[in-house]
């Protein structure tokens, strides 16, 4: 692990960082295929959305630089680089420094491969996310309290993804994935106004959905209607498609996910997706 703060090497970070008392900031986690940082655009552009959102004052060219340092000291990069904007050292107390954001870069080296689809068994998680504050909603902001809740949850019952519900009873998301859902032999991603993150890889799937003639209708799917589910799978900038073979048991069709991620050419991005 390398990290970085405002394009300078880094081993810590200051007490005072907000980030570390109140999750003030937002992050990314961007995968690195032989030097070509994947889904780029769409991260970029989240970051500078969240930024906006939490009245974040980024200089964002500290993140080339970065990748020019990195590039210099490590050549060809492989692996996962995740992208941390914190508002920076404060006094005590929620009122927001008047100065610029501070702008991390931890890059974790480790081989790549391009992406095939992965098989595991999933189910629906008992605990259920809130509803967030409408400027807050899709950001992926620091605080992620009710992930790592999920998390702990998800590992007890020994899947590596489970899907996950909210207070009104609604599906929303994986644990830390979005998720595409066939029902009555249509595809169905969930729609993301209350809560949720609008993830970077989902973007990208509706996109290229759209560029082939697949239909996927954005809609709130009530939890009445898993037992209807006959095709799952969850998708994040680090796995276009964690495919669900059993959900709770139930065995699902796991052909329909292949055969859309070969229509979709999802193991193939590049720097311009």
């Amino acid at each position: 692990m390398i990290c970085f703060k405002n394009a300078q090497f880094v081993d810590s970070i200051s007490l005072l960082d907000r980030a570390f008392h109140y999750g003030d900031g937002c992050f990314s986690t961007v995968r690195l295929h032989q030097d070509v940082m994947e889904l780029e655009l769409l991260h970029r552009a989240r970051l500078k959305l969240a930024a906006e959102r939490l009245f974040l004052d980024v200089n964002f060219e500290l993140l080339d630089q970065t990748l020019q340092c990195l590039r210099q000291k490590n050549g060809i990069l492989n692996g996962t680089l995740k992208i941390i904007i914190s508002r920076g050292d404060g006094d005590r107390g929620y009122a927001m420094p008047e100065h610029e954001a501070d702008l991390y870069v931890v890059y974790y080296p480790k081989t790549t491969a391009c992406f095939q689809p992965e098989l595991i068994h999933s189910g629906v998680l008992d605990q259920a996310i809130g509803l967030l504050m409408p400027n807050l909603v899709g950001l992926k902001t620091l605080n992620r309290l009710e992930q790592v809740l999920l998390k702990k949850e998800a590992q007890a019952k020994g899947w590596l993804e489970a899907l996950v519900t909210d207070v009104q009873g609604s599906v929303v998301e994986g644990v830390s994935s979005n998720c595409f859902i066939r029902i009555n032999n249509r595809w169905i991603t969930p729609e993301l106004r209350y809560n949720g993150v609008h993830g970077v890889m989902r973007a990208e799937i509706l996109s290229r959905m759209q560029h082939y003639g697949v239909t996927c209708e954005q809609r709130f799917i009530d939890m009445d209607e898993i037992r209807h589910f006959q095709s799952l799978f969850f998708c994040n900038a680090l796995s276009p498609m964690k495919v669900v073979e059993t959900l709770n048991h139930q065995h699902l069709d796991t052909q329909s996910c292949v055969e859309l991620f070969n229509t979709l050419n999802l193991s193939q991005f590049n720097s311009h997706a």
